[in-house]
């Protein structure tokens, strides 16, 4: 370019192209909030459902409203049925670890027992119950690549724990076993396979990373400096 020769002016954007890109940016910012928001609200909402009928009608919160600041302000208040279900929970909690609590339980496990369908689901419950919050063995922390659903592909998974009981006994392999939860976008069901324990590829990939990625359809990834972390810790290995 010579000095004679005038120099273009930097173009400027058009009133809709600012617009179209300060509206993208807003669904950035507004999107995860009012998701989080609404996910939350949904969340209180079914367990103020299941809960607020078991409440004698005078002690709801809409009459204890109504009855101190009139009926204009008789409207139910979300939030009432969590609190009472924690303070419940804490409360059942401290009475089942004493020696009363431990006797009433004994026996009321032992009545639900003579019923021959009602053990079957109480049993189940309480064994996944004691799975998810049993302080011995951790569940669900370890995340893994397994081949699924054919060899060559491969998906993210949760190792729940080691094969036990009769699916041990009458898998037939005498490798280690473990099960595997394999989700499926976005999440919404998934499917458990047994598998060596060798077979698979144990990730550092956090529960709550995985979740993430699996929901995205691997549009959220891990950190960056976590992928490349874990590539420098590949190669130390080769």
């Amino acid at each position: 370019m010579t000095p004679d020769q005038p120099t273009e002016p930097p173009r400027r954007r058009s009133l809709f192209a600012g617009l179209r890109a300060s509206f993208l940016t807003g669904l950035v910012v507004v999107l995860p909030i009012g998701l989080t928001i609404y996910l939350v609200y949904a969340v209180i909402g079914w367990i103020d459902s299941w809960i607020i009928p078991l409440i004698p009608h005078n002690w709801r919160p809409e009459a204890l409203m109504g009855y101190y600041f009139g009926p204009g302000m008789a409207y139910p208040v979300r939030g009432v049925g969590v609190v009472v279900f924690l303070l419940f929970t804490i409360f059942a909690g401290w009475v089942a670890k004493g020696l009363i609590g431990r006797t009433l339980l004994a026996r009321t496990e032992a009545l639900v027992d003579r019923m021959p369908v009602v053990r079957s689901v109480y049993g189940g419950f309480k064994q996944v119950t004691e799975t998810f919050f049993a302080k011995s063995e951790r569940s669900f922390d370890r995340t893994c690549l397994v081949e699924f659903p054919r060899p060559g592909c491969w998906a993210v998974g949760f190792v729940a724990t080691t094969a036990k009981g009769e699916i041990a006994a009458k898998l037939p392999t005498d490798r280690p076993m473990i099960a595997v939860f394999v989700a499926l976008t976005p999440f919404t069901s998934g499917i458990l396979l047994y598998v060596p324990e060798e077979d698979v590829i144990l990730l550092d990939m956090k529960a709550d990373e995985a979740v993430k990625l699996i929901v995205s359809a691997g549009l959220v990834a891990p950190n960056a400096k976590d992928l490349r972390a874990l590539a420098e810790k590949a190669a130390q290995v080769d």
